[in-house]
């Protein structure tokens, strides 16, 4: 029997989103497709798959990402669907922990990878909230201007709160590195 399960999670609560998505193979069902603030489960035996969670550096369809996931395959990780450059990955568990990232190096490099992506469109939300600002301050005041203006300068101002969030799990790992060099 599928289930489908409708729950959003912001970018830098990708990993809350990892811990759900393992919760609920915990009460036996398994993740088999994803899409916008969608999943879909099949049932399967209890605590049957680990999940992890990676932000490519390609789209899915790429040819560097699917040399990826093919490489993945071959070590026996399934790769359950995709959502932009979001990408879902199981594993049959085993005695040993299912991680996509050996190493804290690499971590940190999945952590630029979600800043970057932050950092554009927080950018992006900034630059049209002045934008429409000084266009309602200026000749062609609207109250379009204004929200818009106001609307798009919090979500901004939104997104930025996520940058900060992963910037200091990466800091963590850096210290974390610094010790063990």
């Amino acid at each position: 029997m599928r289930i489908t399960h409708h729950k959003i999670f912001w970018v830098w609560d990708y990993d809350k989103e990892e811990a759900w998505l393992n919760e609920m193979s915990s009460k036996g069902l398994a993740l088999i497709s994803v899409g916008f603030c969608t999943y879909v489960f099949e049932e399967a035996e209890p605590n049957e798959y680990s999940i992890r969670l990676e932000l490519l550096n390609q789209v899915p369809s790429h040819q560097e990402s699917q040399k990826y996931l093919r490489f993945l395959e071959e070590t026996g990780v399934e790769h359950v669907g995709s959502y932009l450059r979001w990408a879902y990955f199981r594993q049959k568990k085993t005695n040993e922990a299912f991680h996509l990232f050996s190493d804290n190096r690499s971590r940190i490099a999945h952590l630029n990878r979600i800043l970057t992506l932050l950092g554009m469109f927080a950018v992006l939300e900034l630059y049209f909230a002045v934008n429409n600002l000084f266009l309602y301050f200026g000749a062609d005041a609207t109250v379009f201007n204004l929200s818009g203006g106001m609307l798009t300068g919090v979500l901004g101002v939104f997104i930025a709160f996520g940058f900060l969030r992963i910037h200091q799990k990466k800091r963590a790992l850096q210290k974390e590195l610094q010790l063990f060099e």
